[in-house]
């Protein structure tokens, strides 16, 4: 498994996520501009200095892709935000922990960033169970964090530091 820059034959992927209500899960927000995907490409194919996506690939096959962006908590240092997104035939299968681990030792390697924050749902455990693995502490509940499927509703933030320990590549 590794990550890599996304290419003109990734964005079709990109447009599936933005059209299939059903693809990416509970981040469904509604239909979105499947066009978009080719003039971000375009301008920055997807790595700019304020964020990016990079493709997670297994076995030479596009299993999704993870992103990042920056972020201001407050003063002046920002920090990171990671996202993933992953077809259903690799949901479940240890790829999503691996690559947002992957992406945090990218980010800290690349940027100075300091801190690598994530969110999820309470109700996708799998990507809490993941998001531990990957090294991240779960820092609390932010209450109606979203608007999702006609209503408010809260969300999990996680948190990585830069010498926070590593996660254990063996699980």
């Amino acid at each position: 498994m590794r990550l890599r820059p996304v290419v003109a034959g990734d964005l079709g992927l990109f447009e599936r996520f933005s059209v299939e209500p059903g693809l990416i899960g509970l981040d469904w927000s509604g239909f979105r501009d499947a066009q978009e995907v080719g003039r971000r490409f375009a301008k920055d194919g997807y790595l700019a200095a304020d964020g990016g996506r990079l493709i997670v690939a297994v076995d030479g096959s596009a299993a999704g892709f993870v992103s990042w962006a920056q972020r201001l908590f407050g003063g002046v240092a920002p920090h990171w935000e990671i996202g993933i997104a992953l077809l259903p035939d690799w949901r479940g299968k240890g790829v999503g922990w691996r690559a947002q681990a992957m992406l945090c030792d990218y980010l800290f390697t690349h940027t100075p960033a300091q801190r690598i924050s994530a969110g999820t749902h309470p109700e996708n455990v799998a990507e809490q169970k993941s998001l531990v693995k990957a090294g991240f502490q779960l820092e609390g509940v932010i209450r109606a964090a979203e608007f999702r499927a006609g209503a408010w509703r809260d969300g999990y933030l996680y948190s990585r530091l830069r010498d926070d320990p590593a996660p254990d590549p063996s699980l």
